[in-house]
Protein backbone atom coordinates (compact mmCIF):
# COMPACT_ATOMS: atom_id res chain seq x y z
CA UNK A 1 0.00 0.00 0.00
CA UNK A 2 1.15 3.41 -0.82
CA UNK A 3 2.38 5.26 2.45
CA UNK A 4 -0.05 7.99 2.35
CA UNK A 5 1.37 11.63 4.69
CA UNK A 6 -1.20 13.39 6.17
CA UNK A 7 -0.84 16.65 7.96
CA UNK A 8 -3.84 18.46 9.58
CA UNK A 9 -3.68 21.86 10.37
CA UNK A 10 -5.95 23.65 12.89
CA UNK A 11 -5.82 27.05 12.82
CA UNK A 12 -7.40 29.69 16.05
CA UNK A 13 -8.30 32.69 16.07
CA UNK A 14 -6.12 35.60 17.28
CA UNK A 15 -6.42 39.69 17.67
CA UNK A 16 -2.91 39.59 16.40
CA UNK A 17 -2.69 40.99 12.74
CA UNK A 18 0.86 39.40 12.26
CA UNK A 19 -0.22 35.97 13.17
CA UNK A 20 -4.14 35.84 11.80
CA UNK A 21 -4.40 32.94 9.42
CA UNK A 22 -7.40 32.77 6.80
CA UNK A 23 -9.55 30.50 6.10
CA UNK A 24 -8.01 30.20 2.15
CA UNK A 25 -4.38 30.64 3.46
CA UNK A 26 -5.04 27.65 6.13
CA UNK A 27 -6.69 25.68 2.73
CA UNK A 28 -4.21 26.41 0.87
CA UNK A 29 -1.17 25.44 3.62
CA UNK A 30 -3.35 21.50 3.89
CA UNK A 31 -3.41 21.18 0.30
CA UNK A 32 -0.35 21.75 -0.55
CA UNK A 33 1.29 19.91 2.85
CA UNK A 34 -0.63 17.12 1.76
CA UNK A 35 0.23 16.91 -1.40
CA UNK A 36 3.69 14.46 -1.44
CA UNK A 37 3.69 12.90 -4.42
CA UNK A 38 1.60 15.83 -6.95
CA UNK A 39 4.89 17.13 -8.04
CA UNK A 40 6.64 13.41 -8.22
CA UNK A 41 7.95 12.39 -12.25
CA UNK A 42 8.82 8.23 -12.28
CA UNK A 43 10.77 7.13 -15.37
CA UNK A 44 10.81 4.34 -16.84
CA UNK A 45 13.55 2.71 -18.87
CA UNK A 46 12.32 -0.22 -21.36
CA UNK A 47 14.91 -2.37 -22.84
CA UNK A 48 12.62 -3.28 -25.27
CA UNK A 49 9.03 -2.37 -25.42
CA UNK A 50 7.85 -4.56 -28.32
CA UNK A 51 7.30 -7.75 -26.01
CA UNK A 52 3.85 -8.37 -25.78
CA UNK A 53 3.45 -8.04 -21.95
CA UNK A 54 5.42 -4.68 -21.33
CA UNK A 55 2.44 -2.80 -22.49
CA UNK A 56 -0.05 -4.74 -22.15
CA UNK A 57 0.52 -5.26 -17.95
CA UNK A 58 3.58 -3.91 -16.39
CA UNK A 59 3.07 -0.40 -17.82
CA UNK A 60 -0.12 -0.44 -17.38
CA UNK A 61 -0.38 -1.20 -13.56
CA UNK A 62 2.40 0.93 -13.12
CA UNK A 63 0.15 3.81 -14.93
CA UNK A 64 -2.46 3.13 -12.62
CA UNK A 65 -0.81 3.63 -9.34
CA UNK A 66 1.18 6.56 -10.87
CA UNK A 67 -2.36 8.03 -11.97
CA UNK A 68 -4.08 7.16 -8.16
CA UNK A 69 -1.45 8.85 -6.74
CA UNK A 70 -0.93 12.06 -9.30
CA UNK A 71 2.79 11.16 -10.47
CA UNK A 72 4.00 12.11 -13.77
CA UNK A 73 5.47 9.00 -15.66
CA UNK A 74 7.95 9.41 -18.37
CA UNK A 75 9.41 6.33 -20.22
CA UNK A 76 11.87 5.22 -23.03
CA UNK A 77 12.63 2.24 -25.01
CA UNK A 78 16.08 1.45 -25.79
CA UNK A 79 15.02 -1.11 -28.75
CA UNK A 80 17.51 -4.19 -26.80
CA UNK A 81 20.46 -1.86 -27.59
CA UNK A 82 22.79 -1.52 -24.13
CA UNK A 83 24.16 1.48 -25.48
CA UNK A 84 20.88 3.53 -25.86
CA UNK A 85 19.57 2.27 -22.60
CA UNK A 86 22.34 4.50 -21.00
CA UNK A 87 21.38 7.18 -22.70
CA UNK A 88 18.09 6.60 -21.97
CA UNK A 89 18.55 6.67 -18.57
CA UNK A 90 20.74 10.20 -18.75
CA UNK A 91 17.67 11.58 -20.47
CA UNK A 92 15.40 10.61 -18.27
CA UNK A 93 17.36 12.11 -15.94
CA UNK A 94 17.30 15.26 -17.60
CA UNK A 95 13.65 15.45 -17.49
CA UNK A 96 13.87 15.81 -13.79
CA UNK A 97 13.15 12.17 -12.73
CA UNK A 98 13.01 11.87 -8.79
CA UNK A 99 13.28 8.11 -9.13
CA UNK A 100 13.87 5.36 -12.00
CA UNK A 101 12.71 2.30 -12.75
CA UNK A 102 15.00 0.70 -15.23
CA UNK A 103 14.13 -2.69 -17.26
CA UNK A 104 18.06 -3.17 -18.09
CA UNK A 105 19.18 -5.05 -21.64
CA UNK A 106 22.18 -5.52 -19.90
CA UNK A 107 22.70 -6.08 -16.43
CA UNK A 108 26.67 -5.10 -16.38
CA UNK A 109 26.29 -2.12 -19.50
CA UNK A 110 23.36 -0.09 -17.60
CA UNK A 111 26.02 0.05 -14.14
CA UNK A 112 27.30 3.57 -14.87
CA UNK A 113 24.02 4.85 -15.99
CA UNK A 114 23.10 3.69 -12.17
CA UNK A 115 25.98 5.06 -10.59
CA UNK A 116 24.86 8.04 -12.46
CA UNK A 117 21.98 8.15 -10.94
CA UNK A 118 23.01 7.43 -7.51
CA UNK A 119 25.53 10.30 -7.74
CA UNK A 120 22.75 12.26 -7.86
CA UNK A 121 20.61 11.17 -5.49
CA UNK A 122 17.77 9.85 -7.98
CA UNK A 123 17.06 6.31 -6.55
CA UNK A 124 16.62 3.39 -8.72
CA UNK A 125 14.52 0.04 -9.13
CA UNK A 126 15.82 -3.06 -11.04
CA UNK A 127 12.37 -4.17 -12.50
CA UNK A 128 12.71 -8.04 -13.44
CA UNK A 129 16.21 -8.08 -14.23
CA UNK A 130 19.03 -7.87 -11.88
CA UNK A 131 21.31 -4.89 -11.96
CA UNK A 132 24.80 -5.79 -9.61
CA UNK A 133 24.49 -2.37 -7.89
CA UNK A 134 23.60 -1.36 -4.36
CA UNK A 135 22.33 0.98 -5.81
CA UNK A 136 19.45 -0.57 -7.55
CA UNK A 137 16.62 -1.69 -5.53
CA UNK A 138 15.90 -5.32 -7.03
CA UNK A 139 12.17 -6.04 -7.67
CA UNK A 140 11.69 -9.63 -9.44
CA UNK A 141 9.85 -12.73 -9.39
CA UNK A 142 11.52 -15.82 -7.57
CA UNK A 143 13.34 -16.50 -11.37
CA UNK A 144 14.92 -19.58 -9.63
CA UNK A 145 11.68 -21.05 -8.54
CA UNK A 146 10.42 -20.28 -12.08
CA UNK A 147 12.85 -23.06 -13.37
CA UNK A 148 12.29 -25.14 -10.76
CA UNK A 149 8.26 -25.17 -11.43
CA UNK A 150 9.47 -25.75 -15.29
CA UNK A 151 11.44 -28.77 -14.83
CA UNK A 152 9.45 -30.16 -12.39
CA UNK A 153 6.58 -29.94 -14.99
CA UNK A 154 8.62 -31.55 -17.65
CA UNK A 155 10.23 -34.06 -15.49
CA UNK A 156 6.39 -35.13 -14.81
CA UNK A 157 5.86 -35.79 -18.60
CA UNK A 158 9.39 -37.77 -19.21
CA UNK A 159 11.44 -38.66 -16.20
CA UNK A 160 13.74 -39.93 -18.66
CA UNK A 161 15.42 -39.64 -22.13
CA UNK A 162 17.04 -36.81 -23.87
CA UNK A 163 16.96 -33.28 -23.28
CA UNK A 164 17.44 -29.92 -24.96
CA UNK A 165 17.68 -26.81 -22.41
CA UNK A 166 17.19 -23.51 -24.39
CA UNK A 167 18.41 -20.37 -22.26
CA UNK A 168 17.71 -16.92 -22.17
CA UNK A 169 19.84 -13.90 -22.78
CA UNK A 170 23.81 -14.51 -21.28
CA UNK A 171 24.22 -11.31 -20.31
CA UNK A 172 21.13 -11.11 -18.51
CA UNK A 173 21.51 -12.77 -15.00
CA UNK A 174 17.40 -14.23 -14.94
CA UNK A 175 18.72 -17.11 -17.98
CA UNK A 176 21.08 -18.43 -15.19
CA UNK A 177 19.05 -18.11 -12.47
CA UNK A 178 16.64 -20.01 -14.36
CA UNK A 179 18.76 -23.11 -15.41
CA UNK A 180 19.83 -23.35 -11.93
CA UNK A 181 16.27 -24.05 -10.77
CA UNK A 182 15.71 -26.46 -13.22
CA UNK A 183 19.11 -28.03 -12.90
CA UNK A 184 18.53 -28.41 -9.13
CA UNK A 185 15.27 -30.05 -9.75
CA UNK A 186 16.06 -32.80 -12.11
CA UNK A 187 19.54 -33.52 -10.51
CA UNK A 188 17.26 -34.40 -7.51
CA UNK A 189 14.85 -36.28 -9.21
CA UNK A 190 16.88 -38.21 -11.00
CA UNK A 191 19.57 -38.96 -8.92
CA UNK A 192 22.78 -37.39 -10.39
CA UNK A 193 24.97 -34.67 -11.16
CA UNK A 194 24.73 -31.97 -13.09
CA UNK A 195 26.02 -32.89 -16.85
CA UNK A 196 26.34 -30.72 -20.11
CA UNK A 197 26.52 -32.29 -23.94
CA UNK A 198 30.54 -32.20 -23.20
CA UNK A 199 30.22 -34.56 -20.48
CA UNK A 200 27.54 -36.79 -20.60
CA UNK A 201 27.30 -39.24 -17.57
CA UNK A 202 26.61 -43.05 -19.12
CA UNK A 203 24.38 -43.36 -15.74
CA UNK A 204 21.76 -41.06 -15.48
CA UNK A 205 18.66 -41.30 -17.08
CA UNK A 206 18.64 -37.87 -18.13
CA UNK A 207 20.98 -37.29 -20.90
CA UNK A 208 21.65 -33.36 -21.97
CA UNK A 209 21.79 -33.40 -25.82
CA UNK A 210 21.91 -29.58 -26.40
CA UNK A 211 22.29 -26.33 -24.58
CA UNK A 212 22.59 -22.89 -25.63
CA UNK A 213 22.16 -19.24 -24.84
CA UNK A 214 19.67 -17.59 -26.76
CA UNK A 215 20.60 -13.49 -27.99
CA UNK A 216 17.51 -11.57 -26.86
CA UNK A 217 15.55 -14.45 -25.49
CA UNK A 218 14.63 -14.32 -29.53
CA UNK A 219 11.76 -16.51 -30.47
CA UNK A 220 14.10 -16.99 -33.89
CA UNK A 221 17.22 -17.64 -32.27
CA UNK A 222 15.50 -20.24 -30.42
CA UNK A 223 14.08 -21.78 -33.68
CA UNK A 224 17.28 -22.16 -35.29
CA UNK A 225 19.32 -23.76 -31.98
CA UNK A 226 16.61 -26.58 -31.57
CA UNK A 227 16.38 -27.27 -35.50
CA UNK A 228 20.31 -27.80 -34.84
CA UNK A 229 19.64 -29.77 -32.36
CA UNK A 230 17.62 -31.93 -33.69
CA UNK A 231 19.29 -32.50 -36.48
CA UNK A 232 22.53 -33.32 -34.25
CA UNK A 233 20.27 -35.90 -32.43
CA UNK A 234 18.64 -37.80 -35.76
CA UNK A 235 15.39 -36.04 -33.79
CA UNK A 236 15.57 -38.18 -31.31
CA UNK A 237 14.59 -35.33 -28.41
CA UNK A 238 12.25 -36.44 -25.66
CA UNK A 239 11.89 -32.96 -24.09
CA UNK A 240 12.62 -29.51 -24.18
CA UNK A 241 13.21 -27.47 -21.02
CA UNK A 242 13.08 -23.24 -22.95
CA UNK A 243 13.21 -20.98 -20.44
CA UNK A 244 10.55 -18.64 -21.31
CA UNK A 245 7.47 -18.32 -23.74
CA UNK A 246 8.81 -16.80 -26.91
CA UNK A 247 11.66 -19.12 -27.04
CA UNK A 248 9.21 -21.99 -26.83
CA UNK A 249 7.46 -20.57 -29.24
CA UNK A 250 10.11 -20.93 -31.47
CA UNK A 251 11.06 -24.60 -30.54
CA UNK A 252 7.63 -25.61 -31.20
CA UNK A 253 7.93 -24.28 -34.81
CA UNK A 254 11.07 -26.55 -34.98
CA UNK A 255 9.22 -29.26 -33.74
CA UNK A 256 6.35 -28.88 -35.86
CA UNK A 257 8.46 -28.96 -38.70
CA UNK A 258 9.29 -32.78 -38.22
CA UNK A 259 5.80 -33.67 -37.04
CA UNK A 260 7.01 -33.64 -33.23
CA UNK A 261 4.95 -31.13 -31.79
CA UNK A 262 3.10 -32.38 -29.02
CA UNK A 263 4.96 -35.45 -28.88
CA UNK A 264 7.75 -33.26 -27.08
CA UNK A 265 6.76 -31.72 -23.72
CA UNK A 266 8.25 -28.13 -24.04
CA UNK A 267 7.93 -25.53 -21.17
CA UNK A 268 8.09 -22.08 -20.85
CA UNK A 269 7.19 -18.52 -18.87
CA UNK A 270 5.22 -15.34 -19.35
CA UNK A 271 1.75 -16.34 -19.45
CA UNK A 272 1.80 -15.07 -23.12
CA UNK A 273 -1.26 -15.38 -24.81
CA UNK A 274 0.11 -17.66 -27.66
CA UNK A 275 1.75 -19.77 -25.07
CA UNK A 276 -1.61 -20.54 -22.86
CA UNK A 277 -3.17 -21.42 -26.69
CA UNK A 278 -0.33 -23.79 -26.89
CA UNK A 279 -1.53 -25.38 -23.57
CA UNK A 280 -4.33 -26.08 -24.58
CA UNK A 281 -3.35 -27.31 -27.71
CA UNK A 282 -0.88 -29.53 -25.64
CA UNK A 283 2.13 -28.20 -28.03
CA UNK A 284 3.20 -26.61 -24.62
CA UNK A 285 3.58 -28.16 -20.82
CA UNK A 286 3.81 -25.27 -19.00
CA UNK A 287 3.76 -21.53 -18.93
CA UNK A 288 4.88 -20.43 -15.35
CA UNK A 289 3.03 -17.03 -14.85
CA UNK A 290 4.51 -14.26 -13.46
CA UNK A 291 1.41 -11.71 -13.10
CA UNK A 292 3.07 -8.73 -14.07
CA UNK A 293 0.11 -6.64 -13.10
CA UNK A 294 1.24 -7.32 -9.71
CA UNK A 295 4.75 -6.56 -10.50
CA UNK A 296 4.29 -3.52 -12.40
CA UNK A 297 1.81 -1.95 -9.54
CA UNK A 298 4.77 -3.33 -6.86
CA UNK A 299 7.62 -1.25 -8.93
CA UNK A 300 5.30 1.71 -9.26
CA UNK A 301 4.63 1.14 -5.43
CA UNK A 302 8.28 1.52 -4.03
CA UNK A 303 9.56 4.01 -7.10
CA UNK A 304 6.94 6.52 -5.59
CA UNK A 305 8.36 5.45 -1.94
CA UNK A 306 12.24 5.93 -3.02
CA UNK A 307 11.00 9.66 -4.92
CA UNK A 308 9.73 10.64 -1.09
CA UNK A 309 12.49 9.89 0.76
CA UNK A 310 12.39 6.49 2.21
CA UNK A 311 15.49 3.96 2.31
CA UNK A 312 15.82 0.44 0.27
CA UNK A 313 15.59 -1.14 3.90
CA UNK A 314 12.47 0.86 4.80
CA UNK A 315 10.29 -0.80 2.08
CA UNK A 316 7.39 -2.41 2.27
CA UNK A 317 4.53 -3.74 -0.62
CA UNK A 318 1.49 -5.22 0.30
CA UNK A 319 0.44 -6.03 -3.30
CA UNK A 320 -2.98 -7.36 -2.08
CA UNK A 321 -3.53 -3.93 -0.35
CA UNK A 322 -2.96 -2.59 -4.25
CA UNK A 323 -5.36 -5.05 -5.41
CA UNK A 324 -6.83 -8.56 -4.04
CA UNK A 325 -6.24 -9.55 -7.68
CA UNK A 326 -2.37 -9.63 -6.81
CA UNK A 327 -2.38 -11.86 -3.68
CA UNK A 328 -1.38 -14.99 -5.33
CA UNK A 329 1.40 -13.49 -6.18
CA UNK A 330 2.74 -11.82 -3.00
CA UNK A 331 6.30 -12.73 -1.90
CA UNK A 332 6.75 -15.44 -0.35
CA UNK A 333 9.44 -14.11 2.43
CA UNK A 334 6.84 -10.98 3.19
CA UNK A 335 5.91 -7.58 2.20
CA UNK A 336 9.21 -5.89 3.55
CA UNK A 337 12.51 -5.85 1.89
CA UNK A 338 15.40 -8.34 2.43
CA UNK A 339 18.73 -8.71 1.43
CA UNK A 340 19.52 -10.72 -1.53
CA UNK A 341 23.10 -11.97 -2.94
CA UNK A 342 23.48 -11.52 -5.90
CA UNK A 343 25.68 -14.29 -8.47
CA UNK A 344 28.85 -11.90 -8.41
CA UNK A 345 28.73 -11.48 -4.52
CA UNK A 346 27.29 -8.03 -4.28
CA UNK A 347 24.41 -7.34 -1.46
CA UNK A 348 21.25 -5.75 -2.73
CA UNK A 349 17.94 -4.99 -1.33
CA UNK A 350 15.12 -6.86 -2.95
CA UNK A 351 11.94 -7.69 -2.75
CA UNK A 352 10.76 -11.25 -4.95
CA UNK A 353 7.40 -12.10 -6.06
CA UNK A 354 5.76 -15.69 -6.03
CA UNK A 355 5.22 -17.10 -9.76
CA UNK A 356 2.54 -19.94 -10.99
CA UNK A 357 2.79 -22.42 -13.41
CA UNK A 358 0.16 -22.91 -15.71
CA UNK A 359 -0.93 -25.81 -16.91
CA UNK A 360 -4.08 -27.87 -18.79
CA UNK A 361 -5.35 -28.49 -15.75
CA UNK A 362 -5.50 -24.69 -14.10
CA UNK A 363 -5.78 -22.79 -17.35
CA UNK A 364 -8.29 -20.87 -15.65
CA UNK A 365 -6.20 -19.03 -13.31
CA UNK A 366 -4.71 -16.42 -16.02
CA UNK A 367 -8.07 -16.28 -17.62
CA UNK A 368 -10.18 -15.65 -14.42
CA UNK A 369 -7.21 -12.48 -13.43
CA UNK A 370 -8.27 -10.94 -16.64
CA UNK A 371 -4.78 -11.82 -17.85
CA UNK A 372 -6.15 -13.02 -21.07
CA UNK A 373 -9.99 -13.84 -23.08
CA UNK A 374 -10.90 -17.66 -23.00
CA UNK A 375 -11.75 -17.81 -26.61
CA UNK A 376 -7.95 -17.08 -27.30
CA UNK A 377 -6.58 -19.79 -24.92
CA UNK A 378 -9.36 -22.18 -26.19
CA UNK A 379 -8.47 -21.26 -30.20
CA UNK A 380 -8.01 -24.15 -32.09
CA UNK A 381 -9.07 -27.97 -31.79
CA UNK A 382 -8.90 -28.17 -28.13
CA UNK A 383 -9.72 -31.78 -26.15
CA UNK A 384 -12.37 -30.08 -24.06
CA UNK A 385 -12.00 -33.07 -21.76
CA UNK A 386 -8.44 -32.44 -20.88
CA UNK A 387 -8.66 -28.61 -20.27
CA UNK A 388 -11.46 -27.44 -17.94
CA UNK A 389 -10.74 -23.61 -19.06
CA UNK A 390 -12.19 -24.63 -22.59
CA UNK A 391 -15.24 -26.53 -21.56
Amino acid sequence: MLPVAALVLAGCGSDDADTDTTADETAAETEAAGDDTGDLTIGVSWNNFNEERWAKADEKAMKEVFDAEGVEYISTDAGSSPEQQVADVENLISQGADALIILAQDGTAILPAVEAAAAQGIPVVGYDRLIESPEAFYLTFDNVEVGRMQARAIYEEVPEGNYVFIKGNQADANADFLRGGQEEVLTEAAGCEAVTPDNPDPDCPITNVGESYTDNWAPEVAQTNMEQFLTQNNNEVDAVVASNDGMAGGVVAALEAQGLAGQVPVSGQDGDAAALNRVALGTQTVSVWKNAFALGAAAADIAVQLAQGAEFADISVDVAAIDPAYESSAPAAGPDAAAFTTPGGVEVTSIILNPIPVTQENLNEPIDAGWVETDVVCAGDVDTAAVPACE
